[in-house]
């Protein structure tokens, strides 16, 4: 079976004939790992396949305490799972045991262990079966693409749980490329602004304390313009920089100057971070728009249509 390697997101690894180790990397703090992991009214977001739906029937999160999940088919099928918790070390460690209850006996005992990366999360899972035999049937009912699908939507939703507006894509083409298309302004230009917008200007100065000024003009020929300073650049893995309002001399202007809502901060923090999934690139988009500001959802919608304009791109580059 092949071993992922962590730039191809959740790695599997069979330390002996009784384990299975599962480790993926998030772009979220611990604690929030440990919270969308553990919270009842969060489990069903990410919990199994999205085929089904997730009850969390009973969460006692301490040592000694019971869970138990019911997932459910489209017809109505169910299957229900539980087990108990040994240890609970938040937000650090969780022990418990896995016990499917279509086939009671067949015990595993789960060891979750979240490191602190500095803002990122490395979560570890090990399950440990009675023996070699259950460990294989369970490979063989599916359980590396079951955790797999489960670690992408616990990443979705820790997107959705972070103060900054953040937008995940995995695009079919090779990472240098999906970096030009981000940092070289002809190509920019191919699809910089929402479905309807166009990009007639696209200026930047791609170096540590280079500017940048963008400009978008509407259906009804209104410009809208945007500048900002490199922070970070890490070719062709990642770039950070400010980004706020600007006219079109390249001057900050608060976010009323083009009617929206007077509460968007002057200048916020942007990060892009380009993953190399062999031949494909997840990109992940951070914005810091607060979760307050009454435009954050007109500006998660923006950029989605931005994205599939970038993916449309580079399917015919």
């Amino acid at each position: 079976m092949k071993v992922a390697t962590e730039a191809e997101s959740t790695s599997i690894a069979f330390p002996s004939d009784r384990e299975v180790v599962f480790t993926r990397v998030f772009d979220a703090p611990r604690d929030r790992v440990f919270r969308a992991s553990t919270d009842p009214s969060l489990i069903p977001e990410w919990w199994g396949p999205k085929r089904l739906k997730t009850e969390v029937v009973k969460s006692d999160l301490r040592a000694g305490g019971a869970w138990r999940y019911v997932q459910r088919e489209a017809d109505g099928t169910e299957y229900g799972f539980h087990g108990v918790y040994r240890e609970v070390a938040p937000p650090a460690r969780i022990v418990s045991t896995f016990e499917f209850e279509g086939e009671p006996g067949h015990i595993v005992e789960d060891t979750t262990i979240l490191e602190d990366l500095g803002g990122r999360t490395r979560l570890t899972t090990k399950s440990v079966f009675k023996n070699r035999k259950d460990r294989d049937e369970m490979m063989k009912a599916d359980m590396e693409s079951g955790v797999r699908e489960s670690h992408d939507r616990l990443e979705e939703l820790l997107a959705k749980l972070d103060d900054d507006l953040v937008i995940i894509r995995v695009f079919e083409a090779p990472r240098e490329l999906v970096w030009k298309a981000w940092t070289e302004p002809d190509r920019i230009k191919r699809w910089w602004g929402p479905k309807v917008f166009t990009a007639p200007s696209i200026e930047l100065d791609l170096r540590v304390g280079g500017r940048y000024l963008y400009c978008m003009r509407g259906p009804d020929g209104k410009d809208y313009w945007s500048t900002g300073v490199f922070k970070e650049i890490d070719a062709p893995r990642s770039y950070v920089a400010t980004d706020s309002f600007a006219d079109e001399k390249g001057n900050v202007v608060p976010s009323t100057y083009y009617g929206m809502d007077p509460g968007f901060p002057l200048e916020v923090r942007f990060t892009v971070k380009f993953d190399d999934l062999g031949g494909k690139t997840k990109m992940t988009l951070r914005h810091g728009i607060p979760p307050s500001s009454r435009d954050r959802e007109m500006a998660r919608q923006g950029w989605n249509e931005s994205l599939d304009k970038l993916a449309a791109y580079l399917s015919s580059a």
